[in-house]
Protein backbone atom coordinates (compact mmCIF):
# COMPACT_ATOMS: atom_id res chain seq x y z
CA UNK A 1 0.00 0.00 0.00
CA UNK A 2 1.26 3.56 -0.62
CA UNK A 3 2.61 5.68 1.93
CA UNK A 4 -0.35 8.35 2.46
CA UNK A 5 -0.55 9.36 -1.45
CA UNK A 6 -3.52 9.88 -3.50
CA UNK A 7 -3.52 6.92 -4.80
CA UNK A 8 -4.86 5.36 -8.08
CA UNK A 9 -7.64 7.93 -8.38
CA UNK A 10 -6.63 10.71 -6.05
CA UNK A 11 -8.54 12.01 -3.01
CA UNK A 12 -11.10 13.94 -5.13
CA UNK A 13 -12.93 11.03 -6.76
CA UNK A 14 -15.87 12.83 -9.35
CA UNK A 15 -17.79 9.06 -8.99
CA UNK A 16 -18.53 9.39 -5.08
CA UNK A 17 -15.96 8.49 -2.56
CA UNK A 18 -13.59 5.53 -3.05
CA UNK A 19 -12.70 3.21 -0.31
CA UNK A 20 -9.09 3.31 1.44
CA UNK A 21 -8.10 0.05 0.21
CA UNK A 22 -8.34 1.36 -3.67
CA UNK A 23 -7.49 5.27 -3.19
CA UNK A 24 -4.42 4.33 -1.17
CA UNK A 25 -3.34 1.21 -3.27
CA UNK A 26 0.72 1.48 -4.21
CA UNK A 27 1.58 3.50 -7.74
CA UNK A 28 5.16 2.28 -7.79
CA UNK A 29 7.66 0.12 -5.91
CA UNK A 30 8.70 2.64 -3.41
CA UNK A 31 4.83 2.70 -2.61
CA UNK A 32 5.13 -1.02 -1.58
CA UNK A 33 5.87 -1.83 2.10
CA UNK A 34 7.50 -5.04 3.46
CA UNK A 35 8.88 -6.15 -0.29
CA UNK A 36 12.14 -4.95 0.07
CA UNK A 37 13.68 -8.11 -0.80
CA UNK A 38 11.54 -7.92 -3.90
CA UNK A 39 12.01 -4.54 -4.95
CA UNK A 40 15.66 -5.34 -4.72
CA UNK A 41 16.13 -7.96 -6.99
CA UNK A 42 13.77 -6.45 -9.51
CA UNK A 43 15.52 -3.00 -9.63
CA UNK A 44 18.63 -5.32 -10.55
CA UNK A 45 17.21 -7.25 -13.12
CA UNK A 46 16.01 -4.13 -15.04
CA UNK A 47 19.35 -2.37 -15.16
CA UNK A 48 21.30 -5.61 -16.26
CA UNK A 49 18.97 -6.54 -18.29
CA UNK A 50 18.22 -10.39 -16.67
CA UNK A 51 14.34 -10.09 -16.85
CA UNK A 52 12.25 -13.45 -16.98
CA UNK A 53 9.94 -14.23 -19.29
CA UNK A 54 7.39 -14.82 -16.55
CA UNK A 55 7.12 -13.81 -12.71
CA UNK A 56 4.58 -15.70 -10.20
CA UNK A 57 3.94 -13.74 -6.92
CA UNK A 58 2.38 -15.67 -4.42
CA UNK A 59 1.07 -14.32 -0.72
CA UNK A 60 -1.90 -13.96 1.56
CA UNK A 61 -4.91 -12.53 0.53
CA UNK A 62 -4.60 -8.68 1.02
CA UNK A 63 -0.83 -8.37 0.68
CA UNK A 64 -0.80 -7.16 -2.77
CA UNK A 65 -0.10 -9.45 -5.50
CA UNK A 66 -2.29 -8.01 -8.37
CA UNK A 67 -1.01 -4.54 -7.47
CA UNK A 68 2.21 -5.92 -7.61
CA UNK A 69 1.61 -7.50 -10.64
CA UNK A 70 0.55 -4.25 -12.67
CA UNK A 71 3.34 -1.92 -10.79
CA UNK A 72 6.07 -4.90 -12.33
CA UNK A 73 3.85 -4.56 -15.93
CA UNK A 74 4.12 -0.33 -15.37
CA UNK A 75 8.05 -0.64 -14.76
CA UNK A 76 8.74 -3.22 -18.04
CA UNK A 77 6.89 -0.99 -20.21
CA UNK A 78 8.03 2.18 -18.73
CA UNK A 79 8.57 5.04 -21.18
CA UNK A 80 8.56 8.71 -20.41
CA UNK A 81 8.60 9.15 -24.26
CA UNK A 82 11.69 11.21 -24.35
CA UNK A 83 14.46 8.54 -24.81
CA UNK A 84 13.52 4.25 -24.38
CA UNK A 85 16.30 3.34 -21.98
CA UNK A 86 14.16 0.20 -20.98
CA UNK A 87 12.38 -1.07 -17.79
CA UNK A 88 12.76 0.60 -14.52
CA UNK A 89 11.78 0.66 -11.05
CA UNK A 90 12.06 4.36 -10.63
CA UNK A 91 8.61 5.99 -11.26
CA UNK A 92 9.46 9.43 -10.06
CA UNK A 93 8.66 11.00 -13.44
CA UNK A 94 4.99 9.43 -14.64
CA UNK A 95 5.31 7.38 -18.40
CA UNK A 96 2.94 7.98 -20.50
CA UNK A 97 1.61 4.15 -20.16
CA UNK A 98 1.70 4.45 -16.24
CA UNK A 99 -1.78 5.74 -15.83
CA UNK A 100 -3.14 3.16 -18.08
CA UNK A 101 -1.74 0.19 -16.63
CA UNK A 102 -2.34 1.09 -13.57
CA UNK A 103 -6.21 1.65 -14.26
CA UNK A 104 -6.27 -1.73 -16.55
CA UNK A 105 -6.94 -0.21 -19.85
CA UNK A 106 -4.03 -0.48 -21.79
CA UNK A 107 -4.06 -2.66 -25.14
CA UNK A 108 -0.77 -4.08 -24.16
CA UNK A 109 -1.75 -5.37 -20.65
CA UNK A 110 -3.78 -8.29 -20.75
CA UNK A 111 -5.06 -9.09 -17.46
CA UNK A 112 -7.24 -11.88 -16.52
CA UNK A 113 -9.38 -13.84 -13.84
CA UNK A 114 -8.34 -17.31 -13.50
CA UNK A 115 -11.04 -17.91 -10.87
CA UNK A 116 -14.02 -17.30 -13.91
CA UNK A 117 -11.88 -18.00 -16.80
CA UNK A 118 -10.13 -21.71 -16.20
CA UNK A 119 -10.70 -23.62 -19.41
CA UNK A 120 -8.29 -24.65 -21.98
CA UNK A 121 -10.25 -22.46 -24.27
CA UNK A 122 -9.22 -19.10 -22.66
CA UNK A 123 -5.69 -20.32 -22.55
CA UNK A 124 -6.02 -21.10 -26.14
CA UNK A 125 -7.34 -17.41 -26.99
CA UNK A 126 -3.42 -16.29 -25.01
CA UNK A 127 -1.52 -18.58 -26.84
CA UNK A 128 -3.15 -17.55 -30.06
CA UNK A 129 -2.58 -13.78 -29.55
CA UNK A 130 0.98 -13.67 -28.03
CA UNK A 131 1.87 -13.68 -32.02
CA UNK A 132 0.86 -10.33 -32.36
CA UNK A 133 3.67 -7.88 -31.45
CA UNK A 134 2.35 -5.03 -29.06
CA UNK A 135 0.29 -1.83 -29.98
CA UNK A 136 2.13 0.66 -28.37
CA UNK A 137 3.81 -0.51 -25.39
CA UNK A 138 7.42 -2.43 -24.83
CA UNK A 139 6.57 -6.01 -24.01
CA UNK A 140 2.56 -7.30 -24.10
CA UNK A 141 2.14 -8.62 -20.72
CA UNK A 142 -0.36 -11.37 -19.76
CA UNK A 143 -1.06 -11.36 -15.92
CA UNK A 144 -3.34 -14.09 -14.57
CA UNK A 145 -4.59 -13.68 -11.13
CA UNK A 146 -5.63 -17.08 -8.87
CA UNK A 147 -3.49 -18.53 -11.46
CA UNK A 148 -3.97 -22.08 -9.28
CA UNK A 149 -7.91 -22.29 -10.32
CA UNK A 150 -6.57 -23.46 -14.40
CA UNK A 151 -7.43 -26.43 -15.28
CA UNK A 152 -4.86 -29.36 -15.78
CA UNK A 153 -5.58 -28.74 -19.75
CA UNK A 154 -5.12 -25.28 -19.48
CA UNK A 155 -1.74 -25.47 -17.51
CA UNK A 156 -0.20 -28.39 -19.85
CA UNK A 157 -1.28 -26.14 -22.96
CA UNK A 158 0.15 -23.06 -21.50
CA UNK A 159 3.63 -24.96 -20.97
CA UNK A 160 5.23 -24.59 -24.32
CA UNK A 161 4.19 -20.94 -24.92
CA UNK A 162 5.18 -20.22 -21.16
CA UNK A 163 8.70 -22.16 -21.35
CA UNK A 164 9.55 -20.21 -25.17
CA UNK A 165 7.51 -16.71 -25.18
CA UNK A 166 8.20 -14.45 -28.16
CA UNK A 167 10.81 -12.03 -27.01
CA UNK A 168 7.85 -9.20 -26.64
CA UNK A 169 6.00 -11.07 -24.45
CA UNK A 170 6.08 -11.81 -20.63
CA UNK A 171 3.75 -13.55 -18.23
CA UNK A 172 2.86 -12.61 -14.31
CA UNK A 173 0.94 -14.65 -12.42
CA UNK A 174 -0.61 -14.25 -9.03
CA UNK A 175 -1.90 -16.63 -6.81
CA UNK A 176 -2.84 -17.70 -2.92
CA UNK A 177 -2.44 -21.51 -3.11
CA UNK A 178 1.16 -21.93 -4.93
CA UNK A 179 1.21 -25.52 -3.87
CA UNK A 180 -1.60 -25.93 -5.90
CA UNK A 181 0.43 -24.85 -9.29
CA UNK A 182 2.01 -27.15 -10.95
CA UNK A 183 5.43 -27.78 -10.68
CA UNK A 184 5.97 -27.86 -14.05
CA UNK A 185 4.97 -24.41 -14.23
CA UNK A 186 6.77 -23.31 -11.22
CA UNK A 187 9.80 -24.04 -13.10
CA UNK A 188 9.83 -21.66 -15.91
CA UNK A 189 8.53 -18.59 -13.58
CA UNK A 190 10.98 -16.50 -11.36
CA UNK A 191 9.26 -16.68 -7.85
CA UNK A 192 7.96 -13.94 -5.73
CA UNK A 193 6.78 -14.48 -2.30
CA UNK A 194 4.99 -11.17 -1.00
CA UNK A 195 5.73 -11.32 2.70
CA UNK A 196 3.03 -10.74 5.36
CA UNK A 197 3.62 -7.13 6.73
CA UNK A 198 4.55 -6.82 10.52
CA UNK A 199 1.97 -5.28 12.82
CA UNK A 200 4.22 -2.44 13.70
CA UNK A 201 5.07 -1.74 10.18
CA UNK A 202 1.26 -1.45 9.18
CA UNK A 203 0.34 0.36 12.69
CA UNK A 204 2.49 3.19 10.70
CA UNK A 205 1.17 3.51 7.50
CA UNK A 206 -2.34 3.33 8.67
CA UNK A 207 -1.61 5.92 10.78
CA UNK A 208 0.00 7.80 7.74
CA UNK A 209 -3.16 7.42 5.92
CA UNK A 210 -5.36 8.05 8.61
CA UNK A 211 -3.48 11.33 9.07
CA UNK A 212 -4.07 12.18 5.22
CA UNK A 213 -8.18 11.50 6.00
CA UNK A 214 -8.08 14.28 8.50
CA UNK A 215 -9.05 11.31 10.97
CA UNK A 216 -7.89 11.35 15.18
CA UNK A 217 -6.16 8.24 16.28
CA UNK A 218 -3.87 6.66 19.12
CA UNK A 219 -1.39 4.32 19.28
CA UNK A 220 -3.46 1.39 20.98
CA UNK A 221 -6.57 1.84 18.10
CA UNK A 222 -3.53 1.38 15.18
CA UNK A 223 -2.24 -1.36 16.84
CA UNK A 224 -5.39 -3.11 17.82
CA UNK A 225 -6.25 -2.56 13.51
CA UNK A 226 -2.70 -3.96 12.66
CA UNK A 227 -3.64 -7.17 14.72
CA UNK A 228 -6.13 -7.84 13.41
CA UNK A 229 -5.74 -7.67 10.34
CA UNK A 230 -2.91 -10.22 10.54
CA UNK A 231 -0.38 -9.09 7.88
CA UNK A 232 -2.61 -8.15 5.05
CA UNK A 233 -2.58 -4.37 4.08
CA UNK A 234 -6.04 -4.46 2.39
CA UNK A 235 -7.67 -5.99 5.14
CA UNK A 236 -6.51 -3.57 7.93
CA UNK A 237 -7.64 -0.79 6.00
CA UNK A 238 -11.17 -1.79 5.23
CA UNK A 239 -11.09 -2.31 9.36
CA UNK A 240 -9.58 1.57 9.21
CA UNK A 241 -12.40 2.75 7.01
CA UNK A 242 -15.04 0.93 9.01
CA UNK A 243 -13.61 2.40 12.03
CA UNK A 244 -13.42 5.77 10.81
CA UNK A 245 -16.99 6.08 9.85
CA UNK A 246 -18.45 4.52 13.17
CA UNK A 247 -16.14 6.89 15.71
CA UNK A 248 -17.27 9.32 12.92
CA UNK A 249 -13.50 10.35 12.07
CA UNK A 250 -12.16 9.67 15.72
CA UNK A 251 -10.94 6.01 16.06
CA UNK A 252 -10.07 4.83 19.27
CA UNK A 253 -9.32 1.63 20.75
CA UNK A 254 -12.00 0.86 22.59
CA UNK A 255 -14.55 1.54 19.93
CA UNK A 256 -12.28 -0.28 17.44
CA UNK A 257 -12.61 -3.41 19.95
CA UNK A 258 -16.49 -3.05 20.59
CA UNK A 259 -16.56 -2.76 16.84
CA UNK A 260 -14.60 -6.05 16.11
CA UNK A 261 -16.17 -8.36 18.81
CA UNK A 262 -12.50 -7.95 20.56
CA UNK A 263 -11.68 -8.11 23.51
CA UNK A 264 -9.58 -5.66 25.87
CA UNK A 265 -5.87 -6.84 25.50
CA UNK A 266 -5.38 -5.67 29.34
CA UNK A 267 -8.14 -7.90 30.34
CA UNK A 268 -7.04 -10.54 28.95
CA UNK A 269 -4.21 -10.49 30.81
CA UNK A 270 -6.39 -10.22 33.94
CA UNK A 271 -8.38 -13.21 32.97
CA UNK A 272 -5.06 -15.69 32.04
CA UNK A 273 -3.99 -14.40 36.22
CA UNK A 274 -7.40 -15.88 37.29
CA UNK A 275 -6.89 -18.95 35.27
CA UNK A 276 -3.15 -19.59 36.50
CA UNK A 277 -4.15 -19.05 40.26
CA UNK A 278 -6.99 -21.62 40.42
CA UNK A 279 -9.60 -18.55 40.83
CA UNK A 280 -12.57 -20.06 38.66
CA UNK A 281 -14.59 -17.97 40.22
CA UNK A 282 -12.90 -14.51 39.21
CA UNK A 283 -12.07 -16.02 35.39
CA UNK A 284 -15.99 -16.91 34.77
CA UNK A 285 -16.68 -13.49 36.31
CA UNK A 286 -14.34 -11.78 33.66
CA UNK A 287 -15.47 -13.71 30.78
CA UNK A 288 -19.20 -12.44 31.69
CA UNK A 289 -18.00 -8.91 32.22
CA UNK A 290 -15.90 -9.16 28.67
CA UNK A 291 -19.17 -11.12 26.82
CA UNK A 292 -21.22 -8.17 28.26
CA UNK A 293 -19.00 -5.59 26.55
CA UNK A 294 -19.78 -6.81 23.34
CA UNK A 295 -16.53 -9.72 23.09
CA UNK A 296 -16.95 -12.81 21.06
CA UNK A 297 -16.54 -16.03 23.30
CA UNK A 298 -14.63 -17.63 20.29
CA UNK A 299 -12.61 -14.66 20.41
CA UNK A 300 -11.51 -14.17 24.19
CA UNK A 301 -10.36 -17.94 24.55
CA UNK A 302 -8.06 -17.49 21.41
CA UNK A 303 -6.36 -14.37 22.69
CA UNK A 304 -5.96 -15.82 25.78
CA UNK A 305 -4.39 -18.85 23.56
CA UNK A 306 -1.99 -16.07 21.89
CA UNK A 307 -1.10 -14.59 25.26
CA UNK A 308 -0.34 -17.88 26.50
CA UNK A 309 1.75 -18.81 23.18
CA UNK A 310 3.59 -15.00 23.98
CA UNK A 311 4.18 -16.17 27.80
CA UNK A 312 5.83 -19.32 26.64
CA UNK A 313 7.81 -17.60 24.02
CA UNK A 314 8.92 -14.84 26.37
CA UNK A 315 10.36 -18.16 28.23
CA UNK A 316 12.73 -18.49 26.69
CA UNK A 317 13.32 -15.63 24.34
CA UNK A 318 12.88 -12.74 26.47
CA UNK A 319 13.62 -10.04 23.75
CA UNK A 320 9.74 -11.15 22.53
CA UNK A 321 8.71 -9.15 24.89
CA UNK A 322 10.30 -6.14 22.94
CA UNK A 323 8.06 -6.45 20.12
CA UNK A 324 6.24 -2.37 19.82
CA UNK A 325 3.41 -3.89 19.00
CA UNK A 326 2.64 -4.46 22.25
CA UNK A 327 1.63 -2.76 25.17
CA UNK A 328 4.17 -1.89 27.98
CA UNK A 329 0.83 -4.04 29.92
CA UNK A 330 1.33 -6.74 27.96
CA UNK A 331 5.19 -6.73 27.76
CA UNK A 332 4.99 -6.80 31.15
CA UNK A 333 2.74 -9.30 32.06
CA UNK A 334 4.30 -11.52 29.97
CA UNK A 335 7.93 -11.13 31.51
CA UNK A 336 6.31 -11.80 35.16
CA UNK A 337 4.41 -15.11 33.87
CA UNK A 338 7.56 -16.32 31.83
CA UNK A 339 8.91 -16.04 34.64
CA UNK A 340 6.92 -17.64 37.19
CA UNK A 341 5.01 -20.08 35.24
CA UNK A 342 6.30 -23.58 34.66
CA UNK A 343 6.65 -24.70 31.36
CA UNK A 344 4.44 -28.32 31.82
CA UNK A 345 1.65 -26.14 32.95
CA UNK A 346 1.89 -23.66 30.07
CA UNK A 347 2.20 -26.70 27.32
CA UNK A 348 -0.58 -28.35 28.94
CA UNK A 349 -2.30 -24.77 29.23
CA UNK A 350 -2.10 -24.22 25.38
CA UNK A 351 -3.33 -27.69 24.29
CA UNK A 352 -6.57 -26.85 26.50
CA UNK A 353 -7.25 -23.39 24.84
CA UNK A 354 -6.15 -24.65 21.52
CA UNK A 355 -8.66 -27.72 21.70
CA UNK A 356 -11.22 -25.25 22.89
CA UNK A 357 -11.25 -22.50 20.89
CA UNK A 358 -12.64 -25.00 18.14
CA UNK A 359 -14.90 -25.98 20.87
CA UNK A 360 -16.43 -22.82 21.38
CA UNK A 361 -16.77 -22.20 18.08
CA UNK A 362 -18.75 -25.34 16.47
CA UNK A 363 -20.76 -24.93 20.33
CA UNK A 364 -24.57 -24.05 19.36
CA UNK A 365 -24.17 -22.11 22.97
CA UNK A 366 -20.23 -20.25 22.38
CA UNK A 367 -20.49 -18.53 26.02
CA UNK A 368 -21.44 -22.03 27.87
CA UNK A 369 -18.74 -23.90 25.73
CA UNK A 370 -15.89 -20.78 26.90
CA UNK A 371 -16.94 -21.24 30.58
CA UNK A 372 -16.25 -24.72 30.42
CA UNK A 373 -12.91 -24.34 28.84
CA UNK A 374 -11.91 -21.78 31.36
CA UNK A 375 -13.32 -24.42 34.79
CA UNK A 376 -11.15 -27.05 32.82
CA UNK A 377 -7.95 -24.83 32.99
CA UNK A 378 -8.42 -23.21 36.50
CA UNK A 379 -8.80 -26.86 38.12
CA UNK A 380 -5.79 -27.99 35.83
CA UNK A 381 -3.54 -25.04 37.40
CA UNK A 382 -3.38 -26.57 41.07
CA UNK A 383 -3.06 -30.24 40.41
CA UNK A 384 0.21 -32.02 40.90
CA UNK A 385 1.58 -34.05 37.50
CA UNK A 386 1.85 -37.48 37.15
CA UNK A 387 5.23 -37.72 38.47
CA UNK A 388 5.25 -35.61 41.22
CA UNK A 389 2.43 -38.09 42.46
CA UNK A 390 4.35 -40.72 42.48
CA UNK A 391 7.18 -39.25 43.81
CA UNK A 392 4.98 -37.85 46.57
CA UNK A 393 4.04 -40.78 47.29
CA UNK A 394 7.03 -42.70 47.55
CA UNK A 395 8.52 -40.25 49.46
CA UNK A 396 5.65 -39.58 52.11
CA UNK A 397 3.75 -42.82 51.62
CA UNK A 398 0.27 -44.00 50.08
CA UNK A 399 -1.64 -42.08 52.66
CA UNK A 400 -0.30 -38.69 51.82
CA UNK A 401 -2.09 -38.89 48.32
CA UNK A 402 -4.52 -37.28 49.16
CA UNK A 403 -2.82 -34.66 50.67
CA UNK A 404 -0.10 -34.18 47.59
CA UNK A 405 -1.89 -31.47 45.26
CA UNK A 406 -0.58 -28.21 46.25
CA UNK A 407 -3.43 -26.07 47.22
CA UNK A 408 -4.75 -23.38 44.92
CA UNK A 409 -2.96 -20.07 47.33
CA UNK A 410 -3.83 -16.99 44.64
CA UNK A 411 0.14 -17.68 43.21
CA UNK A 412 1.16 -18.92 39.76
CA UNK A 413 2.21 -22.67 40.02
CA UNK A 414 5.33 -22.80 39.84
CA UNK A 415 5.60 -26.06 39.04
CA UNK A 416 2.02 -26.60 38.23
CA UNK A 417 0.60 -29.87 36.67
CA UNK A 418 -2.45 -31.56 35.07
CA UNK A 419 -4.74 -34.66 35.11
CA UNK A 420 -3.48 -37.76 33.35
CA UNK A 421 -2.59 -37.35 29.60
CA UNK A 422 -4.57 -39.81 28.86
CA UNK A 423 -6.69 -42.43 30.45
CA UNK A 424 -5.40 -44.89 27.95
CA UNK A 425 -2.02 -44.20 28.40
CA UNK A 426 0.51 -47.26 30.19
CA UNK A 427 1.70 -47.19 33.59
CA UNK A 428 5.64 -47.07 34.02
CA UNK A 429 6.29 -49.30 37.17
CA UNK A 430 9.23 -47.61 38.46
CA UNK A 431 9.41 -50.50 41.66
CA UNK A 432 11.83 -53.58 41.58
CA UNK A 433 10.23 -56.49 39.42
CA UNK A 434 6.98 -58.11 41.04
CA UNK A 435 6.85 -62.12 40.77
CA UNK A 436 3.42 -61.63 39.24
CA UNK A 437 5.03 -59.51 35.80
CA UNK A 438 7.74 -62.69 35.34
CA UNK A 439 6.95 -65.35 32.42
CA UNK A 440 8.50 -68.74 31.65
CA UNK A 441 10.83 -68.51 28.86
CA UNK A 442 9.26 -70.21 25.49
CA UNK A 443 11.59 -73.64 25.46
CA UNK A 444 14.26 -74.35 22.45
CA UNK A 445 13.09 -76.10 19.70
CA UNK A 446 16.27 -79.02 19.23
CA UNK A 447 17.02 -80.39 15.51
CA UNK A 448 13.33 -79.06 14.34
CA UNK A 449 11.61 -81.93 16.60
CA UNK A 450 9.07 -79.94 19.11
CA UNK A 451 8.55 -81.23 22.58
CA UNK A 452 5.71 -78.79 23.03
CA UNK A 453 2.65 -77.30 21.75
CA UNK A 454 4.46 -74.04 22.40
CA UNK A 455 7.32 -75.11 20.36
CA UNK A 456 5.02 -76.33 17.53
CA UNK A 457 3.97 -72.26 17.49
CA UNK A 458 7.47 -71.26 17.45
CA UNK A 459 8.18 -73.65 14.42
CA UNK A 460 4.50 -71.86 12.43
CA UNK A 461 6.04 -68.35 13.39
CA UNK A 462 10.01 -69.62 12.51
CA UNK A 463 8.23 -70.71 8.96
CA UNK A 464 6.37 -67.50 8.32
CA UNK A 465 3.08 -69.39 9.02
CA UNK A 466 1.40 -66.63 10.78
CA UNK A 467 -2.21 -67.78 9.79
CA UNK A 468 -1.80 -70.91 10.95
CA UNK A 469 -0.09 -69.55 13.97
CA UNK A 470 -2.87 -68.01 14.83
CA UNK A 471 -5.05 -70.75 14.38
CA UNK A 472 -3.09 -72.56 16.82
CA UNK A 473 -3.30 -69.50 19.09
CA UNK A 474 -7.01 -68.64 19.15
CA UNK A 475 -8.87 -72.09 17.32
CA UNK A 476 -7.64 -74.37 19.13
CA UNK A 477 -8.27 -75.88 22.93
CA UNK A 478 -4.89 -78.38 23.73
CA UNK A 479 -6.54 -81.75 25.34
CA UNK A 480 -2.73 -83.95 24.82
CA UNK A 481 0.66 -83.34 23.37
CA UNK A 482 3.14 -86.10 23.09
CA UNK A 483 6.02 -86.25 19.90
CA UNK A 484 4.26 -87.12 17.10
CA UNK A 485 0.92 -86.80 18.08
CA UNK A 486 -1.45 -84.26 19.06
CA UNK A 487 -4.64 -84.26 20.23
CA UNK A 488 -6.60 -81.43 20.19
CA UNK A 489 -10.75 -79.61 20.32
CA UNK A 490 -10.67 -77.18 18.08
CA UNK A 491 -13.48 -74.22 18.81
CA UNK A 492 -16.87 -74.20 16.83
CA UNK A 493 -15.15 -71.73 14.49
CA UNK A 494 -12.24 -73.14 13.37
CA UNK A 495 -11.80 -74.49 9.66
CA UNK A 496 -12.74 -78.46 9.00
CA UNK A 497 -9.53 -78.83 7.55
CA UNK A 498 -7.23 -77.57 10.33
CA UNK A 499 -6.14 -80.72 11.21
CA UNK A 500 -5.31 -81.59 8.27
CA UNK A 501 -3.29 -77.93 7.53
CA UNK A 502 -1.73 -78.82 10.59
CA UNK A 503 -0.28 -82.32 10.37
CA UNK A 504 0.85 -81.13 6.65
CA UNK A 505 3.03 -78.57 8.06
CA UNK A 506 4.56 -80.31 10.87
CA UNK A 507 5.34 -83.06 7.95
CA UNK A 508 7.18 -80.51 6.36
CA UNK A 509 8.99 -79.09 9.43
CA UNK A 510 10.21 -81.73 11.08
CA UNK A 511 10.22 -84.33 7.93
CA UNK A 512 8.12 -86.84 10.35
CA UNK A 513 4.61 -88.06 10.23
CA UNK A 514 2.23 -86.35 13.35
CA UNK A 515 -1.29 -87.72 13.80
CA UNK A 516 -3.64 -84.93 14.79
CA UNK A 517 -6.41 -86.42 16.97
CA UNK A 518 -10.01 -84.99 17.61
CA UNK A 519 -11.72 -84.46 21.00
CA UNK A 520 -14.65 -82.58 21.24
CA UNK A 521 -14.88 -80.99 24.52
CA UNK A 522 -12.43 -82.24 26.26
CA UNK A 523 -9.68 -79.19 25.93
CA UNK A 524 -8.70 -76.75 28.21
CA UNK A 525 -8.65 -73.24 26.90
CA UNK A 526 -6.88 -71.53 24.19
CA UNK A 527 -3.70 -69.75 24.38
CA UNK A 528 -5.17 -66.69 23.53
CA UNK A 529 -7.95 -67.23 26.32
CA UNK A 530 -4.93 -67.78 28.94
CA UNK A 531 -3.10 -65.15 27.93
CA UNK A 532 -5.99 -63.06 28.38
CA UNK A 533 -6.56 -64.50 31.84
CA UNK A 534 -3.19 -64.21 32.80
CA UNK A 535 -3.13 -60.11 31.71
CA UNK A 536 -5.71 -59.08 33.87
CA UNK A 537 -4.46 -61.15 36.72
CA UNK A 538 -1.34 -58.96 35.87
CA UNK A 539 -3.21 -55.95 35.63
CA UNK A 540 -5.26 -56.49 39.17
CA UNK A 541 -2.04 -57.55 40.96
CA UNK A 542 -0.36 -54.36 39.81
CA UNK A 543 -3.56 -52.80 40.48
CA UNK A 544 -2.74 -53.46 44.25
CA UNK A 545 0.18 -52.31 44.37
CA UNK A 546 0.29 -49.74 47.04
CA UNK A 547 1.68 -46.52 44.83
CA UNK A 548 -0.55 -47.81 41.55
CA UNK A 549 -3.62 -47.94 43.78
CA UNK A 550 -3.22 -44.15 45.34
CA UNK A 551 -2.70 -42.81 41.73
CA UNK A 552 -5.98 -44.67 41.04
CA UNK A 553 -7.53 -43.42 43.46
CA UNK A 554 -5.83 -39.69 43.02
CA UNK A 555 -7.11 -39.64 39.26
CA UNK A 556 -10.70 -40.98 39.22
CA UNK A 557 -11.62 -42.58 35.93
CA UNK A 558 -7.55 -43.84 35.20
CA UNK A 559 -7.01 -47.24 34.59
CA UNK A 560 -4.13 -49.30 33.94
CA UNK A 561 -3.67 -50.43 30.26
CA UNK A 562 -0.18 -52.00 30.41
CA UNK A 563 2.44 -52.97 32.94
CA UNK A 564 6.11 -52.19 31.95
CA UNK A 565 10.03 -52.48 33.74
CA UNK A 566 12.70 -51.23 32.59
CA UNK A 567 14.86 -54.23 33.44
CA UNK A 568 15.08 -56.97 36.03
CA UNK A 569 15.43 -56.39 39.56
CA UNK A 570 19.27 -55.99 39.93
CA UNK A 571 20.42 -56.83 36.18
CA UNK A 572 19.82 -54.06 33.92
CA UNK A 573 21.54 -55.56 30.83
CA UNK A 574 18.96 -58.69 30.98
CA UNK A 575 16.74 -59.21 28.30
CA UNK A 576 12.82 -59.13 29.25
CA UNK A 577 10.40 -62.06 28.94
CA UNK A 578 6.85 -61.17 27.74
CA UNK A 579 3.41 -62.42 27.97
CA UNK A 580 1.87 -61.96 24.82
CA UNK A 581 -1.75 -60.14 24.46
CA UNK A 582 -3.20 -60.19 21.35
CA UNK A 583 -5.72 -57.51 21.75
CA UNK A 584 -3.96 -55.39 24.02
CA UNK A 585 -0.19 -55.24 24.15
CA UNK A 586 2.74 -57.15 26.34
CA UNK A 587 3.08 -57.21 29.79
CA UNK A 588 6.67 -57.01 30.49
CA UNK A 589 9.50 -57.73 33.12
Amino acid sequence: MSNGGKGEAGTDDPQGYQVLARKYRPQSFADLIGQEAMVRTLENAFSTGRIAQAYILTGVRGVGKTTTARIIARGLNYSNGKDDDGPRVDFSEPGIHCKAIMESSHMDVIEMDAASRTGIGDIREIIESVRYAPVSARYKVYIIDEVHMLSTQAFNGLLKTLEEPPEHVKFIFATTEIRKVPVTVLSRCQRFDLRRVEADTLAKHFGSIAESENAETDDGALAVIARASEGSVRDGLSILDQAIAHGAGKVTADAVRAMLGLADRSRIIELFDAVVTGNVAGALGELKDQYDAGADPALVIGDLASFTHFVTRTKYVPAAADDPALSQAEREAALKFASSLDLRFLARAWQVLLKGVGEVRNAGIPFDAAEMVLIRLAHMSDLPTPDELIRTIRKEGPASAENSAPPSNGQSPVASAAPPPSAEAPLENESPVPEYITAPPVAAITEERPTSYEDVIALAVKNRELILKEALETQIRLVSFEPGRIEIDPVSTAPDDLANRLSSALLGWTGQRWMIGIAAGKGDKTISEKAAEARQEILRQASEEPVVKAILEKFHGAKITDVRTNSLAGDEDAEPNEIPDNNQGVARS
